[in-house]
């Protein structure tokens, strides 16, 4: 397959965006409805292919860490049934392909596959998120996903996930994105057939297979609980003095914040009572956050408090930082942090997010007295 590079710009809606090549802009069909943070930052070296109608380009592929990660959803099924026909997965080489799109009540389930004793559905999904040597699914909440792993569940089914990655070897559900759909998968892990899969890219969009990934379920059972550390980010348009609690009066500049906070117990709550506009201000942020815009919460679960370390990774990457700002039961200088552009367009902001989410998943790994085979 012929492809064209082009550097991306911006993502104008769920499945188009703006590019540039060869000194151009162009807009081309993005078929991912992931968030896709830690892949679409400017100037990332995009792979296209020209389309016949419609947007004048089709996003097949971005090039992260000299890694080719495939982003085009539509293609992965294709990958999948030639993964499922060569029998490279142990569990499934006894398995035949009877069809595609298969429908289970009201639900399309990918592949119907059956050997001499049973039928299997399965579904498949493609999985861009990862760090070091851990991938995680998924990067949004999709609670169609959640439906149909209920589906696969009451049809003894199955679930392959397919890890664009090949230095991936730990699979584990996103509970911090989406923890709905982890309780799910972790709940019916002894009543669904789970695989997560590596494979490796080429230039011209040919992969070969790569690896079988390990789950380290025992992981997920220390770490995905409803505590731990978020950070609530968003724009001030213009600037503006503010009175915060016994801060006093603030002046605020214009530009994009970040403020961490953390919750040991009932993590969610926390971060929804935040956002509510209808509350007693208790916390400074909560005096600040009703003149923010485009308002995002950023959950980091874990068994253990990250808020300091966090704050003190964000001061080495911000632009300026707010004085005695939402600290005052801890050593450090501020918990609320400025930056000049939008920090979700910076990939040291996306490094962090990822090495406190999935990064020291790592050492957890590492050291876990039981070994996975």
């Amino acid at each position: 397959m012929l492809l064209e590079t082009a550097y991306f710009i911006r993502r104008i809606n769920r499945f188009t965006i703006e590019c540039q090549m060869e000194g151009n802009k162009a807009l081309a069909y993005l078929p991912n409805p992931g968030r896709l943070w830690e892949i679409l930052i400017p100037g990332r070296i995009l792979y296209l292919s020209k389309r016949g109608k419609g947007l004048p380009y089709t996003v097949w592929a971005a090039l992260r860490h000299n890694t080719l990660i495939c982003l085009n959803t539509l293609y992965i099924n294709e990958v999948a049934e030639f993964i499922l026909k060569g029998g490279f997965i142990e569990d499934l080489k006894d398995f035949k392909v009877k069809g595609r799109e298969y429908k289970i009540d009201k639900h399309r389930i990918d592949f119907l596959l059956e050997n001499n004793s049973r039928s299997l559905p399965l579904e498949v999904k493609s999985c861009t998120l990862f760090h070091e040597n851990i991938a995680m699914f998924p990067d949004a909440v999709t609670e169609r996903g959640r439906l149909h792993l209920e589906t696969l569940v009451k049809n003894k089914g199955g679930i392959l996930f397919i890890v664009n990655f090949p230095h991936a070897e730990f699979f584990l559900p996103d509970f911090h994105t989406d923890p709905n759909f982890s309780e799910a998968l972790s709940k019916n892990r002894n009543n669904l057939l789970i695989k997560a899969i590596s494979v490796n890219w080429k230039e011209d969009m040919s992969f070969e297979y790569f690896r079988e990934l390990k789950i380290p379920w025992d992981i997920y059972d220390k770490e995905a609980m409803d505590k731990g550390a978020y950070l609530i980010c968003g724009r001030l348009s213009k600037g503006i003095s503010l009175r915060v609690g016994s801060l006093g009066n603030i002046y605020f500049k214009a530009g994009y914040y970040v403020y961490v906070g953390s919750a040991m117990n009932s993590l969610l709550s926390r971060v929804k009572r935040h956002l509510s506009l209808k509350k007693t201000k208790r916390w400074h942020i909560d005096y600040f956050i009703p003149s923010l815009e485009r308002i995002k919460a950023i959950p980091i679960r874990s068994s253990i408090s990250l808020e300091c370390a966090l704050a003190k990774a964000l001061d080495k990457i911000a632009h300026s930082k707010m004085p005695n700002f939402g600290c005052s039961d801890c050593n450090c200088m501020s918990h609320l942090f400025w930056f000049r552009k939008n920090p979700f367009e910076q990939e040291r902001f996306i490094e962090i997010i990822l090495n406190f989410r999935i990064g020291r998943l790592r050492g957890l790994i590492e050291k876990s007295p039981s070994p996975l085979d």
